[in-house]
């Protein structure tokens, strides 16, 4: 008796070893069925990711005896893991779906890492694969650093019987390598689904000179680039061919260049209202003299709409880019109003100073004239400020200029570095300690697309002199709870202007 329980355990320990191979059951009534190691199919040996991202290994695993377990391992990445299959289903499997996701550092210096995927069937027969981490994922999309706004109307207009040939600017970036930019001009001859390749760079420039006939006709139009990760960034607009029209925006450019256009996070050029058929009403405040400024329907680019002075008739405007000359305003630390009507193509213009402009906010700005708790126990400073809350503007506060009172700036000194990529999120509000709500606030017309800001105090705290209307645009409509939400396109050192009087904003370069 004790020879032949000898040979059983020596039995069962070779088939515990996976060295013998023919049919027996082990204690738990788990049987050998084909002796074979499991089968692993991955769906990749190489995962593309990066510092403070996830990568998941995905795969079916097979084994005819049942899976009882899966080992992840990888020192470098501190990765041990294991999947006790029985643990968790009371029994092996012989078939299982693996998808193992794991969130990598962001601290992570690393370039690659080799994970060992190891599967254990009942029987302790092993098949193990290794999958390469490389550190090079695409996790950002393409993105137009210089575009019509999607949706836009690009308007070439009709002049004398002919059509001035456009040449739209095209900018666009990745953070790793883009691979080609699709073109297409709906029933244009000649401009159908071009396709420019790109030679695997991160940035590309493009001048895409566009003719089209002499007749009134609106162009649907797409422009999309693509990166080597296949992701995409698309405007659709429209390139409308017509005689003068009444546009829907009006833009103020105090700029000289389609680079300054275009380097703002927001608020440039300056968008003005639209107080009636073919008319704009434009307030600009001047710091200095000599300021040359344009009227622009479309934002990115001085083409192909310029309404400007006409050489030949200074009391004139022109439409022509080509043409036109700057308004000069010459009288300094006042605000402008400046009236321009582009079908009769007249304008008017005149001044008022900063003491007979108005805006919402009734403290006398960096003194003790703010009731805290509301109960007149206890006053503190006034300060305005960026930030998600009352009490987190007081990390973000404005500095009032020294000649106007209605205008503000952050930072106060130094610099202010926003990353690219970066999504800010915020309002403009007093600063209270305790993140009181509902005083002094703020909120945009559109969060991602900001124009300008309205006034939004659900306290009702209004300067009683102020000629706006709490909560109301100028045209009437409501002024609705949108939250500054401006992606940063590139990074670098930024300054935030805020005017309280016009309503407007603009965050640009700074040295």
């Amino acid at each position: 008796m004790r020879t032949r329980f000898l040979k059983v355990s020596l039995l069962c320990a070779l088939f515990a070893t996976g060295v013998f191979v023919t049919g027996c059951s082990d204690d738990n009534g788990y049987s050998d069925v084909d002796g074979e190691s499991p089968v692993a199919v991955l769906k990749t040996n190489h995962i593309q990711s990066g510092a403070g991202h996830d990568f998941t290994i995905e795969g079916t695993l097979t084994d005819a005896d049942g899976i009882s377990a899966i080992k992840l391992e990888c020192a470098d990445l501190y990765l041990n893991k294991t999947i006790d299959l029985i643990e968790i289903y009371g029994e092996p499997q012989t078939s299982y779906d693996l998808s193992y996701k794991f969130s990598i550092s962001k601290d992570e210096v690393g370039e690659q890492f080799t994970v060992k995927v190891t599967v254990v069937d009942v029987g302790g027969r092993e098949t193990s694969q290794d999958v390469l981490i490389t550190m090079d994922g695409d996790f950002t999309d393409p993105v137009f650093a210089l575009a019509p706004q999607d949706g836009s109307f690009v308007t070439m207009l009709l002049r004398d019987g002919a059509v001035d040939p456009y040449e739209m600017k095209l900018q666009m970036t990745d953070d790793r390598a883009l691979k080609s930019l699709y073109l297409n001009i709906e029933g244009a001859a000649g401009y159908s689904d071009l396709v420019i390749d790109i030679d695997s760079i991160p940035s590309f420039e493009y001048n895409w000179r566009i003719e089209l006939p002499a007749e009134k006709k609106d162009y649907p139009t797409t422009i999309a680039v693509t990166d080597y990760a296949g992701r995409t960034d698309t405007v659709k607009c429209t390139i409308s061919v017509t005689d003068i029209i009444d546009f829907e925006k009006m833009y103020l450019a105090d700029v000289a260049t389609e680079a300054e256009l275009n380097s703002d996070v927001f608020g440039v050029p300056m968008v003005i209202n639209h107080v009636g058929e073919y008319q704009y009403k434009a307030r600009y405040y001047n710091k200095a003299a000599g300021t040359e400024i344009f009227f622009l329907p479309q934002k990115t680019s001085f083409n192909p709409v310029c309404f400007g002075l006409d050489p030949k008739d200074s009391n004139k405007l022109t439409s022509d880019p080509k043409l036109a000359k700057p308004i000069v305003l010459d009288t300094p630390n006042v605000y402008y109003e400046i009236d321009i009507n582009i079908q009769e193509s007249t304008y008017n213009i005149k001044t008022y100073s900063v003491d007979e402009a108005t805006s919402p906010i009734k403290y006398e700005y960096g003194k003790p004239c703010f009731d805290v708790w509301e109960n007149g126990s206890e006053m503190i400073d006034f300060y305005i400020g960026w930030g998600s809350s009352p009490q987190d503007a007081g990390a973000h506060l404005f500095v009032q200029d020294s000649n106007n009172p209605h205008l503000f700036y952050y930072p106060s000194e130094g610099t202010w570095t926003l990353s690219s990529g970066e999504e800010m999120n915020f309002i403009i509000s007093n600063y209270h300690p305790g993140g009181w709500w509902d005083h002094v606030e703020w909120r945009c017309d559109n969060s991602t697309e900001i124009e300008k800001f309205g006034y939004f105090s659900k306290k009702n705290d209004v300067n009683p002199n102020w000629e706006g209307t709490n909560m109301k645009w100028e045209d009437g409509s409501s002024v609705q709870d949108n939250w500054m939400k401006p992606v940063i396109v590139n990074g670098g050192n930024y300054r935030f202007e805020f005017d309280a009087h016009l309503g407007r904003g603009k965050i640009v370069p700074a040295n």
